[in-house]
């Protein structure tokens, strides 16, 4: 457990060292995330170790809702504020959202070969 956490982190820590090296716009624990990805579709799917850890973290995920619900509260009032842009944000990126993830699923359908009508 603990040699698969570390290499969470570790990926993590080379995603930070490589977004502050070529001043990507990304953050680094997404492209910590990126490179864990290249490296379990090289091995072929996550070692048993690693999957038991990412299924703990899972199921702690509700905890990191946290803090974001703590800084709700924080700045309520400036949220009041300008509450018509928040909405508008909230909206946009929920329908963008949702049109991203139809056309990635009708792409990756029609790549797979499945008939359209299925």
């Amino acid at each position: 457990m603990v040699a698969a956490l570390a290499t969470l982190l570790l990926c993590q820590l080379a995603g930070e060292l490589a977004a502050r090296a070529l001043g990507a716009p990304l953050p680094g624990p997404v492209l910590g995330m990126l490179l864990l990805l290249l490296v379990l579709l090289w091995r072929g799917g996550p070692p048993e170790p690693l999957a038991r850890a990412a299924d703990g973290l899972l199921g702690a995920l509700s905890l990191l809702f946290v803090p974001a619900g703590a800084g709700i509260m924080l700045h309520a009032g400036r949220i009041a504020e300008e509450w018509v842009a928040v909405l508008a944000a909230v909206v946009g990126s929920t329908a963008l959202a949702l049109l991203v993830t139809a056309a990635t699923f009708r792409l990756v359908s029609r790549l797979a070969g499945a008939r359209p009508d299925a």
